[in-house]
């Protein structure tokens, strides 16, 4: 197949062309320098040009917490357009199958844990990231609006848990979870300090899964479109305690100091936990151990450190 990628130079876009499945097709990954997807004249003669067989919108504006309450317009701007520019250039080029990535931020704050595909779009969204989860909710609605439409065309939606991986965000004023708490860890023992702080008490729990995990399970949602859900979760169905994710990272980094929470800091939702029935159904299951997963990450870390890129 000819597949046009967004957001190829990304963790998730990076994770999907790194992967086997992506030497059995053509690629297009455009950069940002090469095509701005927020200007939708450019996107719509870039995607007829292209005449993928199917588009994979991974691209986006992404952030940890500290990004998202510091900028919530943007968040929910940049990536509304992007995502509007781009299922309606697929649409007016007939484009036949679309995938879209969404984000389990699209659930609300106070939906049943775990979060079914059914409870999306029925209450107010988690406020920390409320305009990139709102531009989620949005470009998936018209994913399904489009389909609706045009019986010729199919634009689905991927919703991930959270994710964590090789090319991740390490700065502290960006990062998730994982790769924040990779470099706390890694600097501790670096700097041979004795604690190491957690926000809160550390007992929300997360369900994080490897960047790896996701692309392969985009390339068994490409290659098995027709039996794709119109919208599917995918994860791990199974999560961890904050305190968890930094216990596995001290194990894998080899730092043996101690943890202490700052219980002035919010501990955050309980939890965040993806149902994967659809998922299972579907035939596909996350393969990586979060041991692994860390472990891989953080060499990925250190490369970057070593090459002074971090």
């Amino acid at each position: 197949m000819r597949v046009l990628l967004t957001g190829g130079r990304g963790m998730v876009g990076r994770a999907i062309q790194d992967h086997p499945g992506a030497a059995a097709h053509r690629i297009v990954a455009p950069t940002s320098t090469e095509l701005d997807l927020t200007d939708r004249t450019a996107v719509m003669e870039f995607v007829a040009e292209t005449a993928p067989d199917i588009l994979i919108h991974a691209a986006g504006r992404v952030g940890g917490i500290q990004a998202n309450m510091a900028n919530p317009a943007a968040f929910l701007t940049e990536n509304m357009d992007m995502g509007f520019n781009i299922v309606m250039a697929a649409r007016d080029a007939g484009v036949p199958v679309l995938l879209n990535l969404g984000s389990s931020c699209m659930y609300p704050h106070d939906a049943l844990n775990p979060l079914h595909e059914d409870s999306l779009g029925k209450g107010e969204l988690e406020p920390t990231n409320e305009g990139y989860g709102l531009a989620k909710v949005a470009v998936a609605r018209l994913c399904a609006f489009v389909s609706r439409e045009r019986e010729d065309l199919a634009y689905k939606t991927l919703i991930p848990c959270n994710l964590y991986g090789l090319h991740d965000k390490f700065d502290p004023k960006v990062s998730h979870l994982v790769p924040a708490i990779i470099r706390k860890v890694h600097e501790a023992k670096e700097n041979d300090a004795e604690t190491v702080e957690i926000w809160g008490d550390g007992t929300a729990r997360r369900e994080f899964m490897f960047s790896g995990d996701l692309a392969d399970g985009v390339w068994a949602a490409a290659e098995r479109f027709d039996a794709l859900p119109a919208r599917m979760n995918i994860g791990l169905g199974y999560d961890y305690s904050i305190n968890e994710y930094y216990a596995e990272a001290a194990r894998v980094i080899g730092w043996e100091g101690e943890f202490v929470h700052d219980l002035s800091r919010p501990t955050g939702m309980k939890q965040k936990l993806l149902d994967v029935s659809a998922q299972k159904n579907f035939g596909w299951e996350a393969r990586t151990s979060l041991a692994e997963g860390i472990a891989q990450t953080y060499a990925h870390f250190q490369d970057l450190l070593e090459r002074g890129a971090a």
